[in-house]
């Protein structure tokens, strides 16, 4: 047996709590076989203590389904996260994150839900209630984590270069009072990202300790869809409240979404709750509602996953064109029943949080 069959055995394993490989996740870093002994050393970003076991127990039993395989050794690194969780849920004094109350992800199953849309909305949503709550302007912070195609600059209307603050730390963009950073605005706009898992989660890494976030009441994560290389990255290494989960009513949106969020919840991460979007495209001249992705796919989620349903957002012209011109509509037109809806949500998610 080669060094490369002991590889393809291992692409059986998958990290606990998501549907990819080890392998694919480059964290093997050494394969060795020799008179029947498989030795395996593995290195990988934790702070869970349980995690190494699972991984040890998994890769033992997917090796030892081999009969050419006799003895099995594994060896894991287990690297301090950069962005370090203490047992009472604080972080660390020195990390660029210890300034922020709160840290919410906002993630979909798949692509073409409005996610990213939902997530600027909410940011400004959320300086609204807490600015009210507070008395004084509530501080928010939005990171942009789909590496591969990063869109809330557009949506919120964030542009330019972030400034330099040395010692390998720089400033995000302030728009709307949300302060925002994203691979968007650092690479040129037509420049593609091609890169594999490990940069994906080194860049999303930088983005929690490198960012000069200062004070926030509360910091919102934007993940690209589906679960991978930034969604393991971000369960490691920043120490979240909850995620809020988004899909449309219709089933292949609802089915994708339930699998996502049960990736939450093994590596445990709350669900704060469910919200449908695109509900409903209502006539506002006869009150009318029309379902044109199918009704109720929200509500079901949220029971199948034993969480919140938070509500429903309708669609709506004037939130397309709100992203389009980067001036989202709870900003522009916030009396607007589309952006009530977006509100009633943020005021949910601020409730359970608080």
């Amino acid at each position: 047996m080669s060094v490369q069959l002991i590889t393809d055995l291992l692409k059986q394993v998958n990290y606990p709590g998501f549907s990819r490989d080890i392998v694919s996740f480059g964290l093997i870093r050494e394969t060795q076989f020799e008179n029947g002994l498989a030795q395996v050393k593995l290195e990988i970003v934790a702070s869970d203590p349980t995690l190494p076991k699972k991984l040890k127990d998994e890769i033992e039993n997917t090796l030892l389904a081999n009969k050419q395989i006799k003895k099995v050794e594994v060896q894991i690194v287990v690297k301090k996260p950069p962005v370090d969780q203490s047992i009472n849920g604080q972080v660390e004094e020195d990390s660029a994150l210890a300034g922020v109350k709160k840290i919410v992800a906002v993630a979909s199953g798949k692509g073409g839900v409005g996610k990213s849309t939902l997530a600027v909305n909410l940011a400004c949503a959320m300086e609204r209630i807490i600015s009210s709550e507070l008395s004084k302007p509530a501080k928010i912070g939005l990171m942009d984590c789909d590496v591969y195609g990063p869109s809330v600059p557009l949506l919120i209307g964030a542009s330019g270069q972030p400034e330099s603050l040395g010692d390998d730390r720089i400033a995000p963009i302030e728009s709307y009072g949300v302060k925002v950073m994203s691979m968007a605005l650092l690479v040129d706009e037509d420049a593609p990202v091609v890169w594999r898992g490990p940069m994906v989660m080194k860049t999303i890494q930088q983005f929690a300790a490198n960012v000069e976030w200062g004070e926030l009441d509360l910091l919102l994560i934007d993940l690209p869809p589906g679960t991978g290389d930034a969604q393991l990255s971000i369960a490691q290494t920043m120490p979240l409240d909850g995620v809020v989960v988004v899909t449309t009513p219709q089933k292949a949106a609802v089915d994708v979404a339930r699998r996502g969020a049960r990736m939450f919840e093994k590596v445990n991460v709350p669900i704060l709750g469910v919200v449908e979007n695109m509900s409903f495209l209502l006539n506002e001249e006869t009150g009318e509602k029309s379902h044109l992705f199918g009704k109720g796919g929200g509500p079901v989620t949220a029971h199948a996953l034993t969480t919140s349903f938070l509500g429903e957002i309708p669609i709506h012209e004037e939130i397309r064109m709100g992203g389009d011109h980067g001036l989202p509509i709870v900003v522009s037109n916030p009396e607007h029943f589309a952006s009530q809806a977006i509100i009633a949500v943020a005021q949910e998610v601020y409730s359970i949080l608080d």
